[in-house]
């Protein structure tokens, strides 16, 4: 008895010349719609659906192979009798291989201008019905849903008239695999629409398997998200260097995450998940030289990330600094054949293109999952924010809004002292936000420079002992979310010490 095909497809990609191959190895093929039209302008003989199941579509093609003689035939088990005897008694022929993927409702959902009704019509009802059925008859039905395994199902076929059954256990794998993703897309979409949240579903692919996680005795993997959004590792396209740890993407994450926050030429250089040394200028070479320029020390091994293309002359200052990662929109190609002599070092090309498309942050916690926006919003600072006599002058208001880019990127609490747009110290991640500030303010003047110092803090300043501090070593003006109820102590104790304060009204803790 001669073997037969359903085919219907969405995604035609090498369509033709795998049904042209069923159809040399003696093949009957059924097909619907669209690919019935496709196959015989190609000149392939096809059996239209209704002519299988006699009855024609109905509903503007809802409805075509949601029938007996199409399901009966992909799931009569072919060694029982009682099966076998009323595929026979309804002249149900048996299809032998199943060719379906699904109409593009991702690719729909995915116009911000698609309307619900346009979406619900993408969702297909038919397709994944076959691709079950098929999929759970795996030891008779071969069920094709990927034109990636359209080479191997004809390799077999032509060798050995059929697929073996290791193949279609592992096609009917895939298939499910198909469904379910169809499926989570849908009720994901369907879900948002309704306003509901009680389930979350997500879907991710396996992008790397790494070496170890945080430390050697850990395993660990990396997954991409199915949708590709800017500032993402998941995206980058690797131009050199050893594979990835789970530490460097998570510092590679970090450094993305801060460079997004700006539109000048700017730099950063990136320790721990913590900014070490930040710039930002006319030139990529000189936002480089001030990121270094600001901790030469703790750079060494660190990750360097800049927003514009990498340049010849950045990369020969590179070259003799131990880094282990660079991040850039682009590279030159001198500075490509630069960075190739150091062989270890990651080199990694990432789309930067400005989004202010919200992007869910996923923290697991033991047995649980932690779900919010990501920080990308950073407030435009103004002189309307100013709480204090005196008034920062407009390179001290730059050098504010520098500083508070910068400290939402910073462990909690955080202290940012700038100078110049360049990040003069850094305070991270302390018990109490005075001892941040002690950190980073004598780092901030080690060198002796302590001329218009800027300062930003993350959270509120609970206690006037930070601005105190700030005083004794120079700052001029303080940048902070405000909401204490020491706020006016804050303020006078500014006021007294002739430095200029803004209050944000808005915090960006980072744990």
């Amino acid at each position: 008895m001669k073997k037969r095909a359903l085919i219907s497809v969405s995604d035609k990609t090498g369509l033709v010349e795998f049904v042209s191959g069923l159809k040399n190895e003696g093949w009957e093929i059924i097909a619907t719609g669209g690919t019935k039209t496709l196959l015989e302008k190609s000149g392939i003989e096809t059996v239209e659906i209704s002519r299988v199941t006699g009855f024609p579509e109905i509903c503007d093609g809802r409805v075509k192979t949601l029938h007996p003689k199409v399901h009966g035939a992909l799931l009569a088990l072919r060694n029982n009798p009682e099966h076998l005897k009323a595929l026979e008694e309804n002249e149900i022929g048996f299809i032998d291989l199943v060719c379906v993927n699904l109409y593009p409702f991702r690719e729909t959902i995915a116009n911000p201008d698609t309307t619900l009704e346009e979406a619900v019509e993408k969702i297909d009802i038919g397709g994944p019905s076959m691709l079950r059925s098929a999929a759970k008859n795996f030891p008779s039905v071969t069920v094709v849903c990927d034109p990636d395994d359209y080479a191997t199902v004809l390799g077999e076929i032509r060798q050995n008239g059929d697929t073996s059954l290791k193949t279609r256990m592992q096609l009917s794998a895939k298939a499910y695999t198909h469904t379910a993703q169809y499926d989570s897309c849908i009720a994901t979409y369907m879900r948002r629409q309704a306003g509901l949240n009680e389930k979350l579903f997500l879907e991710f692919d396996l992008k790397q398997t790494l070496r170890y996680g945080e430390n050697p005795h850990q395993s660990a993997s990396f997954y991409a998200s199915t949708k590709a959004v800017p500032f993402s590792l998941a995206n980058a396209v690797q131009m050199q260097g050893k594979e990835l740890s789970y530490n460097n993407i998570q510092d590679a994450n970090a450094a993305l995450s801060i460079v997004r926050d700006f539109s000048e030429p700017f730099c950063v250089a990136l320790k721990h998940m913590n900014p070490c040394g930040a710039g930002q200028a006319a030139t990529i070479e000189e936002a480089w030289r001030k990121a270094f320029e600001a901790d030469p020390v703790s750079i060494y091994g660190g990750i360097v990330a800049v927003n514009r293309t990498l340049t010849e002359e950045v990369a020969r200052e590179m070259k003799p600094i131990f880094l282990e990662i660079v991040l850039a929109p682009d590279f030159t190609p001198e500075a490509l054949e630069i960075l190739s002599t150091k062989k270890n070092l990651r080199v990694m090309k990432v789309n930067m293109t400005p989004s202010d498309e919200p992007v869910d942050q996923y923290v697991g916690v033991t047995g649980g999952l932690l779900v919010q926006h990501q920080d990308i919003q950073t407030e435009k600072l103004t002189e309307e924010q100013v709480v204090t006599d005196i008034k920062p002058t407009p390179e001290e208001l730059a050098d504010l809004q520098f500083a508070w880019n910068i400290v939402k990127h910073v462990k909690s609490n955080a202290i940012v002292v700038v100078q110049n747009l360049q990040t003069r110290g850094v305070g991270a991640g302390q018990m109490n936000r005075v001892g941040s500030a002690e950190i980073a303010l004598k780092q901030a003047t080690a060198a002796g420079d302590a001329e218009r110092l800027v300062l930003a803090s993350d959270g509120f300043l609970p206690f006037a002992d930070t601005v105190e501090l700030a005083a004794k070593y120079g700052v001029r003006s303080i940048v902070q979310p405000g909401g204490s109820i020491r706020d006016a102590e804050c303020i006078a104790k500014a006021n007294e010490e002739n430095i200029s304060m803004l209050l944000t009204g808005v915090r960006h803790f980072k744990h």
